[in-house]
């Protein structure tokens, strides 16, 4: 158990560092990145050697080789982040002293490193040696707490845990290191960094930063672009604020046309999907895999021999749509969705009444209510492709002065790209605000026609469960 373990930083007598706020609202800003991959994949018995780099290289041919490759990134993508994989065998291996300049050269370029470690094979999904888990970061952090463009990812994909387990294990590794900023250290989702709801509310990983891994395949299936922001919107479980993607991506050799019709194929609609939300969303982001060897989905291709190495991108249209996920206006920009979005009640789960602009107002400032489901327009909403909800075609669910603090009231505003008007449908019935993270909600649990809506504490309560159809 981490209790018995009497290595750590704190005994190391290294001070803190400071470091960006984990809820910061421009992650998408802060993380614009790629992996950067084993060609054999990071799930490997043995030291992880990024694609293009080898275990005989020397620190000093490592960092030039490094250094063309982070360039390439730069350039032809924009990114300012890399990360990168590891396991116990990699740092204590003669490749570590090697395997370092990769780090240094990308902290000298000014991108920020994130570093993870990789599962072995056969270890089902699992810390199998906590003492060389520990050990591992020990040398890792030791070497790099120093430096605020460093970051630590606890453990990537821990899907042999249960989700109690997984969270008591992430919140340990925080209590191991108390010098590290929480603001550095990157908890991934229970299972296969699929589900953010357990660690994005345990109260020991407050300030930490989130990851989630969303894929088109694995047996998800959806051919419009909305259905997967509701799938993307129901795992990120209303913690986008501190969630960088850390894993997402489609096939890059294939010849698509990633700028096509955003419905109709799974692919497409879910990369259209995934970029739409990253920008608006502010999503931290980190494209798998930036680079990795004979993988169709690798973003790019590495070119050269030796020290003398260059990027090629794979396809202009996927790299089109990065670019517009991070905002870097050199992408198409997203075309208007043909048609008008569906529309539909929001019905309240305690009062069995629906979410309602009295008197069928139009006028900004409108405090909304609950009232008996009547089909009339002003009940009417529709979820846009921008995580809005939108009444009469024209007016947006929001927060009243953009306010975020529990007790704002819930009204109609003319529709803008203002976050407090973003919203997060989750599994549980709960709407939460993106920009509040507070849960759409009945004053005083009201249940009679005319009991007024505000923003509130999530709490799980009926008054805050509402249902779509």
């Amino acid at each position: 158990m981490v209790s018995t373990l009497v290595i750590g930083l704190g005994l190391l007598g290294l001070a803190a560092v400071a470091s960006p706020a984990a809820d910061a609202a421009t992650l998408n800003d802060q993380f614009k990145g790629v992996n950067w991959a084993d060609t054999r994949d990071n799930f490997v018995d043995g030291p992880v050697i990024p694609s293009g780099l080898s275990a005989t290289d020397s620190y000093a041919t490592t960092y030039a080789k490094a250094t063309a490759v982070l360039g390439g990134f730069q350039s032809t993508l924009g990114a300012n982040t890399v990360r990168f994989g590891m396991n116990p065998k990699t740092t204590s291996s003669a490749w570590w002293s090697s395997y370092l300049a990769a780090f240094d050269a990308a902290l000298a370029k000014g991108m920020n490193v994130v570093l993870a470690p990789w599962a072995a094979p056969g270890t089902s999904g699992r810390v199998s040696d906590t003492t060389a888990f520990y050990a591992m970061w020990d040398t890792v952090i030791t070497k790099y707490l120093g430096n605020s463009h460093f970051y630590f990812e606890i453990y990537n994909e821990p899907n042999g845990y249960s989700d109690t387990d997984w969270v008591n294990f992430a919140a340990s590794f925080v209590a191991h290191y108390p010098n590290v900023p929480k603001g550095r250290i990157v908890v991934a989702g229970t299972g296969s960094d699929a589900n953010l709801g357990p660690v994005g509310r345990d109260a020991r990983l407050n300030g930490t930063l989130l990851s989630l891994h969303i894929y088109s395949v694995f047996g998800t299936v959806h051919t419009t672009e909305q259905a997967w922001i509701d799938q993307l919107n129901s795992q990120l479980a209303g913690f986008g604020p501190r969630t960088m993607v850390t894993e997402f991506g489609v096939p890059m050799t294939t010849g698509v046309n990633y700028d096509g019709a955003r419905d109709g194929d799974n692919n497409r609609s879910y990369y259209w999907a995934i970029t739409d939300s990253i920008r608006s969303l502010g999503l931290g982001s980190i494209y798998w895999p930036g680079l990795r060897t004979g993988d169709a989905w690798s973003m790019t291709t590495l070119n050269g021999s030796g020290t003398n190495l260059s990027l090629s991108v794979n396809n202009a249209s996927g790299r089109d749509r990065l670019e517009w996920a991070w905002g870097n206006g050199t992408a198409t920009p997203t075309p208007t969705p043909t048609g008008t979005p569906a529309t539909g009640v929001l019905r309240g789960a305690g009062s069995n009444r629906c979410l309602d602009v009295p008197n069928a107002s139009r006028t900004n400032g409108t405090q909304l209510a609950i009232w008996d489901c009547n089909g009339g327009t002003n009940q009417a909403w529709a979820r846009t492709a921008a995580n809005q909800l939108q009444v009469y075609g024209s007016k947006c669910l929001d927060a009243a002065g953009g306010a975020t603090a529990a007790g704002t009231r819930a009204v109609i505003s003319d529709c803008t790209s203002a976050t407090s008007q973003q919203w997060n449908l989750n599994s549980d019935g709960s709407v939460r605000g993106v920009a509040s993270g507070l849960c759409l909600d009945v004053v005083g649990a009201g249940t009679a026609n005319g009991s007024l809506v505000e923003l509130w504490t999530c709490n799980g309560g009926s008054n805050q469960s509402w249902s779509r159809t």
